[in-house]
């Protein structure tokens, strides 16, 4: 199985294209003003315009109301959406039913039982990113969790890890958890929001790598 790799909080086209040249599966764009890897609406869709269809493109959002919600969608017209607050399942399935998009919900992994709350989203979300839990941002903060905490579990839905992973320990992290789908933002980072075209090469080098190896 070809792992699946999410570039997370792009906001060039130099950046893009090292996603797309490096064989990611997806970017990942941030409309959250609190982050550093924040873009406007209206520069998410000049880089959804950008992509077209070399790449599935990913739009975060956080705790959006419903117009935003409605009003993203619609300027940036994404493969994927990303809940990346504390969005019930109850909303991901009526902007599921409303829009026809892909479907992901991001959850902060503390322990054992925060795993077993994540059955709540089958029927609401089409894959699960388990991630750090959120600290002063939901995520984006190069931290990560205890990956054995995953080594048993039972997933009900797909999913994809995140938290943390950088070029360097990505393959201890797939080792480890098996994760079908990866997600990287700060670890092919310079400085917050600044992404780098070799680090995002050798993350996705580091994740083919592995693939090649099993």
């Amino acid at each position: 199985m070809t792992t699946k790799i999410k570039i997370c909080g792009l906001s060039t086209e130099a950046a893009v294209d090292a996603a797309v040249e490096a064989g990611a599966t997806h970017i990942g764009l941030v409309h959250f003003e609190k982050s550093p890897r924040h873009v406007s609406l209206e520069r998410a869709a000049e880089l959804r315009q950008y992509v077209a269809n070399r790449i599935r493109t990913v739009l975060l959002l956080v705790n959006a109301d419903p117009k935003l919600t409605g009003k993203a969608i619609s300027a940036v017209k994404p493969d994927v959406i990303q809940f990346h607050g504390s969005e019930t399942p109850d909303w991901l399935k009526l902007v599921a039913d409303n829009s026809g998009l892909e479907i992901w919900k991001a959850l902060g992994v503390k322990d054992k039982p925060t795993l077993a709350k994540s059955s709540r989203y089958v029927g609401a979300a089409d894959r699960l990113l388990f991630d750090a839990p959120a600290k002063a941002l939901p995520g984006g903060t190069g931290t990560s969790f205890d990956w054995s905490l995953l080594a048993d579990h039972d997933h009900q839905l797909d999913w994809g890890l995140a938290g943390g992973l950088d070029p360097d320990n990505v393959t201890d992290a797939l080792k480890a958890t098996q994760a079908p789908l990866v997600d990287v933002s700060s670890g092919v980072e310079s400085a917050p929001g600044v992404k780098q075209v070799d680090r995002i090469a050798a993350f996705c080098q580091a994740v083919r790598d592995y693939d090649a190896s099993k």
